[in-house]
């Protein structure tokens, strides 16, 4: 037989559901849904809706609700929510006839929606400051390093000389990208559902967009039922920090791979290394697996968010409020961790420059520019340059000969199992086709790896970042004036 019970709640709904979710309305909700009851009373006010007394009176509670902190707002068994432990506060205070007010032209379906959105905001901005303060370390690393001649990497094999400023202004590049996914998802985010009410509107002559200025919100959402069933500002979100991980972990998985011993391209500042408790030459680098285990974190949390926003309802639905919490904001406060952690560990990082430029000559990386050689002097095709280079490193291989034994007289013996007749080069010309300083400096084209040609890249990069600083700067201010402007209307109800 079922077992029925007319209490609300049951305990284990209590337990797993109510005060999980009221501890996190505590976290996110409790100051954004104090500044959004004093902007609904100001504007049903200045709508003719509401009295100035009620106004008065509400606004006075919502003060002392204030004053009194969240230690006063404890979970109770049976008040489902945050909300409603603060409307009781506020009938309370300001007794039945005007407490009960606080919720004309308003549902918890649009209040809840725009808390979630008010509550995001700052996490997204606090994101985007984290990812902007990562780009100026990494572009004060590669503004020191256009010359530090450096291996580059296909297939995890050495393929050309690049630099190390060639390299992070790729990273750059991509994390600049990633700040305008962020800034889009902000922009879809900060629009405001208020006035939508359950999902039809309502039936006072409100004014949304007078309560969408008060909080900041940069517009109203124009479709009251889009206003309580999308999702999308949440997806934007864990999509733009998908993007990040993804991009940061092939960053880490470099990184990892300078760090060992066999490449000892660079050196973690030891304020991040960790001993072992046995072998005492270790110096482990945990911070990039740190770094790298919350990346995993992070995409997890952000995937979890688009799967949770899949396949429900277009309309008001616990899968997208209450149940999105820990998913969504521990995506971003995942993300700001990354970003700090990782911006210190650039800040700290030590280059191994003479290292590197050994490996880059080590690794035959200089041969792509023999074969364009063979083109330029040899006046021959490309297709029988290339194979008369690849059989030259095969025999070097074979004859055990380092990339600087490589000679004239080795390419024109290699040459003859290509050619009829042996190559004749001058010595000179071979040996600055194998420079790597000499391959790096040639590539002066857009985008190349010559030191002027990263140098403009990174100028670009340097303005593209103080852009961003700039919309970050704007987007902050504007938000701190309608802060100014909602408490200058507060204040004249109050006089």
């Amino acid at each position: 037989m079922a077992e029925t019970s007319s209490k609300f709640p049951h305990p284990l709904y209590e337990k797993y559901v109510l005060q999980p979710f009221f501890r996190d309305a505590e976290t996110y909700y409790y100051e954004p849904m104090l500044a959004a009851n004093r902007a609904h009373v100001v504007m049903l006010t200045q709508c003719g809706i509401m009295s100035e007394e009620n106004a008065k009176a509400l606004l006075l509670a919502l003060d002392d609700v204030e004053e009194k902190g969240l230690k006063n707002l404890g979970y109770q068994s049976g008040v489902e929510d945050l909300f409603f432990t603060i409307e009781q506060r506020l009938i309370e205070h300001a007794g039945v006839a005007y407490g009960g007010n606080i919720q004309l032209a308003r549902s918890r379906n649009d209040l809840g929606y725009a808390l979630t959105r008010l509550a995001l905001r700052p996490l997204l901005l606090k994101t985007i400051k984290d990812l902007i303060a990562l780009r100026r370390s990494l572009h004060a690393l590669a503004s020191e390093h256009t010359q530090t001649v450096m291996p580059g990497y296909t297939h995890t094999q050495p393929a050309q000389p690049s630099t190390m400023a060639h390299y992070l202004a790729g990273i750059l590049s991509v994390l600049e990208r990633d700040t305008k996914r962020l800034q889009f998802a902000y922009n879809t985010n900060n629009e405001s559902p208020l006035g939508a009410a359950a999902l039809t509107g309502t039936g006072f002559p409100v004014d949304r967009e007078l309560v969408a200025s008060l909080l900041g919100f940069g517009g109203v959402m124009q479709s009251t039922y889009d206003s309580i069933a999308s999702s999308d500002n949440l997806t934007d979100t864990a999509s733009a920090c998908t993007s990040i991980g993804i991009n940061l972990s092939r960053f880490v998985h470099d990184m990892l791979f300078w760090a060992m011993q066999e490449s000892s391209a660079i050196r973690i500042d030891d304020s991040f290394i960790q001993i072992s408790s046995i072998m005492p030459q270790k110096r482990n680098p945990v911070v990039l697996e740190h770094i790298r285990a919350r990346i995993s974190r992070m995409i997890g949390f952000a995937n979890a968010v688009v799967l949770q926003c899949h396949s429900i309802p277009f309309g008001d639905t616990q899968d997208i409020e209450d149940e999105i919490f820990p998913q969504l904001f521990g995506s971003l406060e995942t993300a700001q961790e990354i970003l700090q952690l990782y911006a210190a560990v650039i800040d700290t990082l030590h280059i191994n420059v003479d290292h590197l430029l050994q490996r880059a000559i080590a690794g035959f990386t200089t041969v792509t520019e023999l074969a364009d050689t063979l083109v330029r002097e040899a006046h021959l095709p490309f297709r029988q340059a290339h194979s008369i280079v690849s059989k030259t490193v095969n025999y070097a291989l074979a004859n055990h000969l380092a990339p600087a034994d490589i000679t004239a007289e080795v390419l024109a013996t290699v040459s003859t199992e290509v050619l009829d007749s042996p190559l004749e080069l001058d010595e000179t010309i071979v040996q600055a086709a194998l420079d790597p300083v000499a391959f790096v400096n040639k590539r002066t084209g857009i985008g190349g790896t010559s030191p002027e040609a990263t140098q403009a890249v990174l100028d670009q990069q340097a303005k593209d970042i103080d852009a961003d600083e700039d919309w970050l700067s704007m987007t902050n201010q504007r938000l701190t004036d309608a802060d100014a402007q909602l408490k200058a209307a507060v204040d004249r109800l109050l006089v």
